[in-house]
C-alpha cells in the first residue's frame, strides 16, 4: 500500500508543529523521517494515525483521500503504529494483548484460541519466537516490542510506523529490530521509521526525509555521511566527535559502598551497589532505562528517603543529609527531566539560575534578592553558555530544549564543584547543543572534578566515558574501560557479566 501525505499542516495555537509537509512512502520501502526532538516528526505521525486532526492537507492511501476520526479508522485502513512507549497491558498474556480491541468470539464468547493461533502464525512467518501464553511483564523489552509488531500485523497493517522504536532497546535488540524491519519491507510493507539517531538511519533506510522546525528541509541518501545528515537536521555544520585528551585521574573523590534504595512498596530499586569515582575522570553509567540509574542518582542527591549504605564525598558522608546540605558540599546535578526537575518554566532565566543559591550571598542580602547583581550574573552566564534568548528576563519555558538545558548547566557549573552528576544530559536537545554540552562536561573533568554521566545513548557513553559502569535490574553488571566495544556493552546491558563475554 502506498502512503502519501500532502501539504499536512498542524497548529497548536501560535505554534505550527507541521508546516505543509509532503511525504510519499512506497510499498516495500523503509522511509526514514529524520529530525531532532521537537522537529514535528511524532506530531505528523499522530495526524496519520488519527490521534490528531490536521488543520490542512490530505492523507492518501493508494491515491485515495482518507479521513480518520481516530486510531480505529487508521487501523481499519491498514495503518499500524509501534509506539516508543509500548501500549501493552503488562498483566495480560501476549494473545490477550493482541486480541484487545478486536476480540475474536464464538457466539459472544471470547475465542482465545483464535488469538493464540494468530500470534503463532505471525511469529512463524517472521521468526519472532513469541509464546502466545507468556505474560507480557515477564518478557524482555525486545520481545515486548515484537508483541507490538504482532499486534499491528494482526490487524492486517500494510503501512507500519515505528516511532523512536530503539529508545528502550539494547544494541543487540536494536540490531534484531532492524532485521525485522527489513523482513517486513521485503514482504511488501511500507515502513515509516522515525528517529534522530544517525547510525540507525544509515543502517536501515531506503530513503530519508529530514524535518526541521516543522518543515521538510530536504531528502538524503542512506549513503550520506553522519556529518551531512547532522548538517541537514541542524542547518549548520556540526562536530559529531568529542575532542578530549586522556584523563588524568587523581585520588578517589566519591566512594559508594553497599548502596541499596528501596521503593515505598518495598521493591529494591538499587541493589547493594558499590563503585568509586576519581577526581578528574568521567564515569559513565550505562544501561537500558529503568534499571536503577535514576534512583542511584537521586540517592546521591538525597532525594531517595529509603537509602542504605554509604556515599562518601571527599570523606563526608552524604547518606542522611538534606538536598541543600549536599548541594552546599559542591555537588552539581543535571536531572534527567529538565522540565519537571531542572527548571521552573514560569520563572525567568535569571531566577532559574539562582534556584539552588537564593538563600545567601552573593545573590541575596538580609532576605532580599539582589536583582541588579542577579541580572548582571545572568547576562554573563547567558553569554558563556551560549543561551539563545531575548535576555535574562525571558521565561525559561519559552526557550528551546537545548537552550533550557544550557540554563540548567549554567546554574550547576556556575560555582565551585566537588562532584558533577549529569543524568541524560543531551536528551531532547539538538545536535548543535549536544556538541556544546559534551564540550563543557569534558572541560569540567579537566579541571579535576569527578564526573558521573548517566546515559542510555551508547554513542554518548563512548564519547564521554573514561570508565563505564553498566547496570541491570538495580545491580552493577561490571565496570569496564571507556573504549569497550558496543557489542560487549550491549551484552552487559542484557545482564551478562563482562567476564562471561568472549572477547
Amino acid at each position: 500500500m502506498k502512503l502519501e501525505l500532502r501539504d499536512i499542516t498542524k497548529r497548536f495555537g501560535a505554534l505550527t508543529a507541521n508546516d505543509h509537509i509532503n511525504l510519499v512512502v512506497n510499498p516495500g520501502e523503509i522511509h526514514c523521517l529524520l529530525g531532532e526532538n521537537g522537529a514535528g516528526k511524532s506530531t505528523l505521525m499522530n495526524v496519520l494515525y488519527g490521534l490528531y486532526q490536521a488543520d490542512d492537507g490530505d492523507i492518501l492511501l493508494d491515491d485515495e483521500v482518507q479521513s480518520f476520526s481516530g486510531p480505529g479508522d487508521a487501523m481499519a485502513a491498514g495503518i499500524g503504529m509501534v509506539h516508543q512507549h509500548f501500549m501493552l497491558v503488562p498483566v495480560f498474556t501476549v494473545a490477550e494483548n493482541v486480541m484487545l480491541g478486536h476480540e475474536p468470539n464464538k457466539l459472544g464468547v471470547l475465542d482465545l484460541n483464535a488469538a493464540r493461533e494468530l500470534v503463532r502464525s505471525i511469529s512463524q512467518r517472521f521468526g519472532f519466537d513469541v509464546d502466545p501464553d507468556a505474560v507480557v511483564e515477564d518478557l524482555p523489552v525486545g520481545v515486548q516490542q515484537r508483541v507490538e509488531i504482532i499486534k499491528a500485523l494482526s490487524r492486517d497493517a500494510k503501512v507500519l510506523v515505528f516511532d523512536e522504536p530503539t529508545a528502550v532497546l539494547t544494541p543487540q535488540e536494536t540490531d534484531e529490530l532492524m532485521a525485522t524491519m527489513k523482513q517486513l519491507r521485503d514482504a511488501g510493507t511500507a515502513i515509516v521509521f522515525i528517529t534522530h539517531k544517525l547510525r540507525e538511519v544509515r543502517a536501515v533506510a531506503d530513503r530519508i526525509t529530514v524535518i526541521r522546525l516543522g518543515k521538510v528541509v530536504g531528502e538524503a541518501s542512506p549513503t550520506a555521511t553522519n556529518e551531512e545528515l547532522a548538517s541537514l537536521m541542524v542547518g549548520r555544520a556540526v562536530a559529531l566527535t568529542v575532542d578530549k585528551g586522556n584523563a588524568n585521574p587523581g585520588e578517589v573523590a566519591l566512594a559508594v559502598r553497599d548502596l541499596t534504595v528501596i521503593a515505598p512498596n518495598g521493591v529494591v530499586l538499587v541493589d547493594d551497589v558499590s563503585f568509586e569515582v576519581h577526581a578528574g575522570e568521567v564515569l559513565a553509567i550505562a544501561g537500558v532505562q529503568g534499571n536503577g540509574q535514576t534512583e542511584l542518582t537521586e540517592a546521591i542527591m538525597g532525594l531517595q528517603p529509603k537509602t542504605r549504605g554509604s556515599i562518601s564525598l571527599n570523606g563526608t558522608e552524604l547518606v542522611g543529609r538534606s538536598v541543600r546540605d549536599i548541594v552546599e558540599e559542591g555537588v552539581g546535578f543535571v536531572p534527567e527531566d529538565r522540565k519537571v526537575d531542572g527548571l521552573v518554566a514560569e520563572f525567568s532565566i535569571a531566577e532559574n539560575l539562582l534556584l539552588t543559591r537564593s538563600y545567601g550571598e552573593p545573590f541575596s542580602r538580609f532576605g532580599t534578592i539582589r536583582r541588579r547583581f542577579l541580572n548582571d550574573y545572568a547576562r554573563k552566564e547567558i553569554k558563556e553558555f551560549d543561551v539563545r534568548t531575548q535576555g535574562p528576563d525571558q521565561a525559561a519555558g519559552r526557550l528551546s530544549g537545548g537552550n533550557q538545558q544550557k540554563v540548567v548547566l549554567a546554574r550547576e557549573l556556575g560555582h565551585d564543584l566537588s562532584l558533577f552528576v549529569a543524568a541524560q544530559p543531551t536528551r531532547g536537545v539538538d545536535v548543535g547543543s549536544i556538541e556544546f554540552i559534551h564540550k563543557r562536561i569534558i572541560e569540567t573533568r579537566d579541571t579535576g572534578v569527578p564526573v558521573i554521566v548517566i546515559s542510555t545513548e551508547l554513542d554518548e557513553v563512548a564519547a564521554l566515558a573514561d570508565r563505564i559502569m553498566v547496570m541491570y535490574r538495580g545491580k552493577v553488571v561490571g565496570i569496564v574501560p571507556g573504549d569497550t566495544s558496543r557489542d560487549t556493552l550491549g551484552m552487559m546491558m542484557a545482564g551478562i557479566a563482562a567476564e562471561g563475554i568472549d572477547a
